[in-house]
């Protein structure tokens, strides 16, 4: 039987995509703010990363800021991809150039700022939010099926 058969095309549920994205970026910021932490204090240097980069007051708004504006362009192509599959593909890219640039980052901080923790707190935690935030998206968004919509329009 034919995937289109038995979902559904186009869903009828309704997303609230600044509201679904500003909670997944609160979750993957507190996940990883909370990964930083434990990983300063295992390397034994207790909000070291923080104050390497600005200091915990200024850090903590931006790392939420930054998350919040992430979560909410990440729903936004989910939802975009409800309408166009092949969007979905274009999230793929975009979350796997994300990456690269994080690791890039993590370069930069490692070498003149924060040390080698970076690799394992910056790039870490990016990683970590990355794989929660596609983990929480499957639960609400049948993304699988995008995939193959996409795949299908190819």
């Amino acid at each position: 039987m034919q995937l289109s058969k038995l979902v559904p095309w186009p869903r009828t549920i309704a997303h609230d995509t600044r509201r679904e994205g500003a909670r997944l970026g609160i979750i993957l910021a507190t996940t990883t703010w909370l990964w930083v932490v434990l990983v300063d204090a295992v390397m034994r240097q207790p909000l070291h990363t923080f104050d390497a980069l600005g200091g915990v007051a200024v850090f903590t708004v931006m790392h939420y800021l930054l998350n919040i504006v992430y979560g909410m362009t990440l729903c936004s192509a989910v939802h975009g991809a409800e309408r166009t599959p092949s969007a979905i593909l274009a999230l793929v890219f975009g979350m796997l150039i994300f990456e690269v640039a994080m690791a890039m980052l993590t370069i930069i901080l490692a070498q003149y700022w924060v040390g080698s923790v970076a690799w394992v707190g910056v790039f870490g935690g990016s990683l970590i939010a990355t794989a929660l935030a596609l983990l929480l998206l499957a639960r609400t968004h049948p993304i699988g099926t995008y995939l193959h919509r996409a795949e299908e329009e190819s």
